[in-house]
C-alpha cells in the first residue's frame, strides 16, 4: 500500500504552526461534527441534470441518460453537479484547496509519466476548481459505499473498508505535510515499486492495470479507428454515435483551435508537433458525465509513418462553481477570462497530479473552451468490477491517500491539517455524511429513472451495450 512506502520517506518536520493553529481555530466557526449534515439543495437531481444539457450536442443527450441508467453506480459518476449542489447547501470547513471536484474511485487510475514509467494519480479534471477540501474527500467515500454496494460486498465490509479510506486520508495528509516542500512536490506512485507492499489481493490487480495501460497507445488506438481507404489514403473507421467525422465547418474551426494551442505549448513540444500533420479529426463520446459535451481526437501522423492522437476537449464552468457555487480565487479569474476554462483544467492537473502530460494546452474557439492532451498515452483505469472485497479496500484506500497528497500541494494545507487533527471526528463525520448521501444518490437515480419512464427525459439505446 502507498502509505508503507511513504512512512519511510518522512522528513520530521514541523508544518508552519500559525497555520496549523488556524485550521484548529476554525473548529469553533464550524465544528468537525457539523460536516456530518446534510442538506439537499434547492433543485432536484432530475432538473439539475437537464439543465446540463443545455449547450450539449442535442443528438447525444439520450446517450448521456442511457449511461447514466445503467446503474446506480453509473448515476454517481455522472452527477457530479448535483452533489456540488448539495454540498454548497450544508456547513462547510471554508478551508479551500485545489480540488478535483470529481474524485470518485473510477477518476484514479495508471498513466505514462514523460519519462515513460507507469504512474498511479488522479486521472480527471474536468471539474477542477478551489473549493473546500471536504468536498473531494466526501465524494470519494461515497463513491466507495455506492460501489462497494454496487458489487454486492457485507455492509459489514463496506463500513470497514469506509473507515480504513477515511483513516488512510487523514493519516497521509499529516505524513506529507512531515516532507518538506520540495519533497511533497516531487512525491509520485509508481505502481511498480510498492506492489509488492500491497496486499496480495490487490497485487493481479496492479499486474493486470499495468498491463493494460502499457497497450494504450497512440499506436494501438490508430490501428483500431483508421483503415485504408480505395484511393489508398488512411479515413476513419466510423461508429456512430460513438466516433463520427465531423462536417467541415468544425473541422475548419478545430484546425484552428490546433494552431491557437500550438502558440501556447512548450517550445520543445511546438518543435515536435511541427513534424506531424493532421490526417483526420473525429467526435469521439467519452465517460459518462461528459457525454453529449464537446470532445474531438485529432489524428496525426509523423513523416515516418509515426501515429499521435491529441483529444481536444470542450471545457466548462466546473461544477465546483457552477453548482456549489464556490467563487474562485482572483488570479484563476483573470486566467480563465484570458485564456478560457480549459486553462483551469489544465492547472488543475499541474497542482493536483504529481507528473502530467507534456501535450496538455489550451485553446478558445466559437465562443467556446477546450483544452487539448494526449489521447490513450497509456492511461487506464483501475478495473473495480469483479474486486474481492480486500483487494476493492485496499484500492479506495490508496485512491484516499492520493487525493491526501493531491490537497497537501495547496496554500492552505497546514490550515486543512489543523482542523483535521489526528482523532475521529472529521473521519466519523465524512463517514455519516456519506453514507447518508449514498442513500440520497439512490434515490436520485430512482427519480430520474421514473422521469425517463415516464418520458420526461429522453433515453436513447448505448452502442456500446
Amino acid at each position: 500500500m502507498p502509505s508503507r512506502a511513504l512512512r519511510e520517506r518522512v522528513i520530521d518536520l514541523e508544518v508552519p504552526a500559525d497555520d496549523v493553529e488556524r485550521g484548529r481555530a476554525l473548529r469553533k466557526s464550524t465544528p468537525r461534527r457539523a460536516l456530518a449534515q446534510l442538506n439537499a439543495g434547492p433543485r432536484s437531481a432530475t432538473e439539475i441534470l437537464v439543465t446540463q444539457n443545455a449547450d450539449r450536442i442535442p443528438e447525444l443527450v439520450g446517450l448521456r441518460f442511457a449511461r447514466m441508467l445503467t446503474d446506480p453506480f453509473s448515476f454517481y459518476r455522472g452527477s457530479a453537479a448535483v452533489m456540488a449542489a448539495d454540498l454548497a447547501a450544508g456547513p462547510s470547513s471554508g478551508i479551500e484547496v485545489m480540488c478535483c471536484g470529481d474524485a470518485h474511485i473510477s477518476n484514479f487510475g495508471i498513466y505514462a509519466a514523460p519519462h515513460r514509467a507507469l504512474l498511479f494519480d488522479l486521472t480527471d479534471f474536468d471539474e477542477a476548481a478551489a473549493a473546500p477540501w471536504e468536498w473531494d474527500v466526501k465524494r470519494l467515500i461515497t463513491s466507495a459505499i455506492v460501489g462497494g454496494r454496487h458489487a454486492g460486498y457485507e455492509p459489514k465490509t463496506i463500513r470497514a473498508f469506509v473507515e480504513q479510506a477515511a483513516t488512510a486520508y487523514r493519516d497521509s495528509l499529516r505524513e506529507i505535510l512531515g516532507l518538506n516542500v520540495l519533497d511533497r512536490f516531487y512525491l509520485r506512485y509508481e505502481p511498480a515499486l510498492y506492489r509488492d507492499q500491497a496486499a496480495k489481493s490487490l497485487q493481479p490487480v496492479i499486474d493486470r492495470s499495468m498491463q493494460r495501460a502499457r497497450e494504450r497507445t497512440s499506436a494501438r488506438a490508430f490501428g483500431r479507428i483508421m483503415a485504408v481507404g480505395a484511393d489508398g489514403g488512411l479515413r476513419l473507421r466510423e461508429d456512430p454515435p460513438v466516433l463520427q467525422h465531423v462536417d467541415i465547418g468544425v473541422e475548419s474551426l478545430l484546425d484552428e483551435s490546433l494552431r491557437e494551442y500550438l502558440t501556447g505549448v512548450r517550445a520543445d513540444i511546438a518543435l515536435l508537433l511541427s513534424h506531424f500533420r493532421i490526417t483526420d479529426i473525429a467526435l469521439r463520446v467519452v465517460g459518462v458525465g461528459s457525454v453529449g459535451t464537446r470532445c474531438y481526437l485529432a489524428i496525426l501522423t509523423g513523416p515516418d509513418g509515426t501515429p499521435l492522437i491529441l483529444q481536444i476537449k470542450q471545457a466548462t464552468k466546473s461544477v465546483l462553481e457552477e453548482y456549489g457555487g464556490v467563487e474562485q480565487p482572483r488570479v484563476m479569474r483573470d486566467a480563465i477570462q484570458a485564456l478560457g476554462q480549459g486553462v483551469r483544467v489544465v492547472d488543475g492537473q499541474l497542482v493536483l497530479q504529481a507528473m502530467s502530460d507534456v501535450f496538455l494546452g489550451t485553446a478558445r474557439k466559437d465562443g467556446r473552451d477546450y483544452y487539448v492532451r494526449q489521447f490513450h498515452d497509456m492511461k487506464g483505469t483501475v478495473e473495480t468490477e469483479g474486486m474481492s472485497p480486500a483487494a476493492f479496500g485496499e484500492y479506495v484506500s490508496a485512491c484516499c491517500v492520493l487525493l491526501a497528497r493531491a490537497h497537501a500541494q495547496s496554500e492552505n494545507a497546514a490550515m486543512l491539517h489543523g482542523y483535521v487533527g489526528g482523532g475521529a471526528a472529521v473521519r466519523s463525520a465524512i463517514i455519516e455524511w456519506s453514507y447518508a448521501y449514498a442513500d440520497k444518490s439512490l434515490d436520485d437515480f430512482h427519480q430520474l429513472r421514473a422521469a425517463a419512464k415516464a418520458g420526461e427525459v429522453e433515453v436513447a439505446d448505448d452502442p456500446a451495450r
